[in-house]
């Protein structure tokens, strides 16, 4: 890992920057015996699939642990302090980032099992990093509050966060072939962000995800025993989503997770291919365990 002692004239840049704007405003520092609460986070909303990406900044949706670093901590949604190495936060700047710790496309459970360890693990904290794509409580629109992003990192060029790309499509036609690939390298889809948006915690107009798929949470309730080839296995898991729909998912799923599957009361997630007249998810199809303190 490089040293993140940067020259003076680039300390100079990135303190400019910094100072620029109120970016910690609205986020207050947990104290070090406050019990663990989640912070405030902006959130995605499943886009329609003729959504105008006009007005826009398109960038590529990460499928990382989301991190929020308020200037003295590193967090995960749940709220909990992510065991981060020092030399890690140490490249972090004095102000609130919002972004995504992120290992490369197809990297998820690798990126996961390193944020869950109590004990820092060096080895995998150096093949992450945390991909920033907004600045929590800073003044300004997004296109403005990209634009810093886009500064600071190029001042700091730490090897430990950079600036998420942030891209104008001009129109429908160019947005289905900026999806289909990032989808065809193994990306999961894209996040269209309002270019006059004003930052704003919970779920806006403003900011949408776009992928082939969508995805939810549900609870398992039960297991449903195979039959045929997967007699004495796990043919299907009956669960519920946080509002309430019950149905059963029997697809999506190894040998291997059939014979271990996801424990009752545990909570996954699925990818769906929108609802059904009677509101229940189209086609929903096993993806992984849902990690709640992530």
């Amino acid at each position: 890992m490089p040293s993140f002692n940067l020259p003076c004239s680039r300390r100079r840049a990135l303190a400019a920057v910094a100072l620029a704007w109120p970016a910690t405003r609205g986020l207050a520092r947990p104290r070090a015996h406050a019990t663990a609460e989640a912070p405030r986070l902006a959130l995605l909303s499943e886009a329609r699939p003729d959504i105008d990406p006009r007005g826009h900044l398109v960038s590529e949706k990460l499928d990382g642990v989301r991190a929020l670093w308020d200037g003295g901590q590193l967090r995960l949604r749940s709220g909990r302090v992510a065991s981060a190495p020092d030399w890690f936060t140490a490249a972090l700047p004095p102000v609130a980032l919002d972004g995504e710790l992120w290992g490369g496309r197809a990297s998820f459970d690798a990126v996961s099992g390193t944020v869950r360890r109590a004990t820092p693990d060096d080895a995998g904290w150096r093949a992450l990093r945390l991909m920033v794509f907004d600045l929590p409580g800073a003044v300004g629109d997004f296109a403005a509050r990209a634009a810093r992003i886009a500064a600071m990192a190029a001042a700091s060029r730490s090897a430990a966060w950079a600036a998420v790309e942030q891209l104008r499509i001009p129109d429908r036609a160019a947005l289905q072939q900026r999806l289909e690939q990032v989808v065809r390298g193994g990306g999961e889809g894209l996040v269209l962000h309002r270019a006059d948006a004003s930052w704003s915690p919970g779920r806006s107009g403003a900011l949408w995800k776009l992928k082939p798929l969508q995805d939810a949470e549900a609870q398992v309730l039960a297991h449903e025993p195979g039959r045929g080839r997967l007699a004495g296995a796990m043919g299907a898991l009956r669960v519920r989503t946080a509002g309430g729909v019950e149905f059963r998912i029997g697809t999506g799923f190894t040998d291997a997770e059939r014979r271990d599957p996801p424990p009752v009361g545990s909570w996954i997630s699925y990818t769906h291919r929108g609802m059904t007249a009677t509101g229940l998810p189209r086609f929903a199809s096993y993806w992984r365990p849902h990690n709640a303190a992530l």
